[in-house]
């Protein structure tokens, strides 16, 4: 009888499979005893999900409003509330349980509808509700970013839910000129018209401290700030200097995410040429200006054209040193480096390697400038009236780890010394998942006894507060590494980048199958080494495998015991016998096709 369900069990799979003519099916008959990282990683899973409904029940309400005082500002506005849901879409997409992905879309509804309601005194742009059309009224990418994180992962589980689809067309059209009341984009001289934008469009004026801070509000023997501000008085002077926004911005490249979302979902190839023509300018203009990308660009599309020609000016740019007022110390606060993802977008759209050699060359240019200052050599971060400044110990490798993990060219790696995770890949790390994945519970254990031991009441708590406490993040990211070979690319509102991604073939959900666990443990740019163990001794597992987060790879072939099987596609099917193991040699081909949110069974 126990036979005959497990023939029915794997007939099921079978049928369910997403097989179409090209497509390959692999039988794994082998036992494997399950490895203590393929136990660890499951369990991992297990735990982080139930942490997070323990989170949810303590800091969201039944409507899924986050329990805080709702306030406007780049300390601790809507963009922080959502925050707190970081990674877990992409913890669900790996395969937790389903509890994960109900949860963060009741918190993102009612994110959506509690800051809409919410509603400024003082700040003028958002005294009608701090959203507008489901989406922030007008701030910085810095914080829209952050604030888009977790809607943005949405379509890694649930692209077919109507009101994503809805949000992901609207919210590319406030930058595409669809929207008449969100005039952010000029696309004859293809520029994002400030570095402030949003759903009411940009703001053309000189920004204030309060824009900035939000409407004044008791701190004192009240709320703890995270920034360290003692009184409002410190949270105005904090941005009393992010005055020049007028123009655009690196930091503006980051809603090229929203034409990508709109793109993978739909196809349509509107949404494909306004973000390649919007990356393409900012390209030329880095070639323009030596290879540094500058940080202000003027209405008429001039380098610092609204900064007084200074291509280094306006507020997060290059020469963007301000005071913190309670230390009196002064901290430089150069954000162009965010702008990486749109590069990243548009490299994901094309495999073109233009896109990453313009930063690599920034990197290199940036550290020429190095001096030796008190036997010590230094590199600069910042640039200013009288040439570079803010000189530190370690060279200027922004953006470096993303170029590696994207281009894995040798080249890159150079670049990238010291980094765990790429040094298990070269084979030089052996204990590495094991270790990282042990050193994640003691994170997640820690993140649960703070959270538990939080005595803060929804009047004392600032958006931001809860955040620290998030089980996610510091999991996903190792999960992230070992299962699918991903980088977590964290609080830039970026896409998924991925060497490989998993579906549930039975469920029909997005994630590894219950009891399966798969570990990466090579990349080269044409290899993919993958192991994949069904923890399960009585039933068998079906996994369907994805080239790349969006099907944006290529399967050439698999290796398996010596065998070579031709793919020629996208998807490789994988049914594991009650506890069986194998490991594969995946050769592929990268960025030779359009990526898509589609499911394997909806294509």
């Amino acid at each position: 009888m126990k036979f005959a369900c497990q023939i029915a069990v794997v007939l099921t799979a079978l049928m369910c499979s997403p097989l179409k003519a090209g497509d390959v099916e692999l039988k794994v008959e082998t036992p494997m005893t399950p490895p203590n990282w393929a136990l660890l990683e499951r369990e991992l899973l297990r735990a982080n999900a139930a942490a997070c409904e323990e989170f949810f029940a303590k800091y969201f309400d039944e409507r899924g409003y986050l329990l805080c005082v709702e306030r406007w500002g780049g300390d601790d506005g809507p963009d922080d509330a959502i925050e707190n849901c970081n990674d877990w879409p992409i913890l669900h997409a790996l395969g937790a349980s389903d509890k994960v992905l109900q949860m963060y879309k009741k918190a993102w509804e009612g994110h959506l509808r509690q800051y809409t309601k919410a509603k400024t005194v003082d700040v003028p742009f958002a005294r009608d509700g701090m959203y507008y059309k489901e989406f922030p009224v007008m701030f910085d990418w810095q914080h829209n970013g952050e604030g888009i994180s977790v809607f943005n992962l949405q379509g890694l589980s649930d692209p077919q839910d109507i009101n994503f689809g809805h949000r992901v067309r609207r919210f590319a059209g406030f930058y595409m000129g669809e929207d008449p009341g969100a005039p952010n984009y000029d696309p004859q001289h293809k520029v994002i018209r400030s570095m402030i934008n949003g759903s009411r469009g940009p703001l053309m004026r000189k920004a204030t401290g309060l824009d900035w801070a939000g409407d004044p509000i008791e701190i004192e023997n009240r709320f703890d700030p995270r920034h360290g501000e003692r009184n409002y008085q410190e949270m105005f002077d904090h941005f009393k200097d992010y005055n020049d926004v007028v123009g655009d911005h690196p930091l503006n490249l980051l809603s090229t995410t929203l034409a990508l979302n709109a793109y993978l979902l739909t196809g349509e190839q509107k949404y494909r040429d306004w973000l390649l023509g919007y990356v393409d300018e900012w390209h030329k203009r880095m070639q323009e200006n030596g290879g540094i990308i500058p940080s202000n660009i003027g209405l008429d599309g001039k380098i610092g054209g609204a900064a007084d020609g200074k291509w280094y000016g306006g507020t997060y740019g290059w020469g963007f040193t301000v005071v913190v007022p309670q230390t009196g110390a002064l901290a430089h606060r150069n954000r162009t480096y965010w702008g990486f993802v749109g590069f990243m977008n548009a490299y994901m759209l094309t495999g073109d390697d233009r896109y990453l050699e313009a930063w690599r060359k920034q990197i290199d240019l940036v550290n020429a400038q190095k001096k030796t200052i008190d036997g010590q050599v230094m590199t600069p971060r910042m640039y200013g009236d009288d040439g570079w400044y803010n000189y530190v110990p370690q060279p200027y490798n922004y953006n470096a780890r993303e170029i590696y993990f994207l281009s894995m060219n040798p080249e890159d790696r150079r670049r990238v010394a010291g980094d765990a995770w790429f040094e298990y890949l070269d084979g030089k790390n052996p204990d590495y998942p094991e270790r990282a994945l042990r050193q994640e519970f003691a994170v997640l254990r820690n993140k649960i006894e703070g959270m538990r031991a939080d005595t803060t009441t929804p009047d004392t708590r600032l958006a931001d507060d809860p955040m620290r406490f998030n089980p996610a993040p510091a999991s996903v990211r190792t999960l992230l590494q070992l299962m699918q070979g991903g980088l977590q690319v964290s609080r830039r509102g970026a896409a998924l980048f991925s060497r490989l991604r998993y579906f549930d073939p039975v469920r029909r959900r997005a994630g590894l199958p219950e009891d399966v666990a798969a570990l990466v443990s090579k990349m080269t740019d044409d290899e993919t080494v993958l192991t994949l163990v069904n923890l399960n001794q009585q039933q068998p597992r079906s996994v369907t495998i994805q080239a790349g987060g969006y099907s944006e790879h290529e399967f050439v072939s698999v290796e398996q015991d010596g065998k070579v099987t031709a793919v020629n596609g996208p998807l490789l099917t994988v049914t594991l016998l009650p506890g069986a193991g194998t490991d594969l040699v995946l050769k592929m081909k990268r960025h030779v096709n359009q990526p898509t949110m589609s499911f394997p069974w909806s294509r």
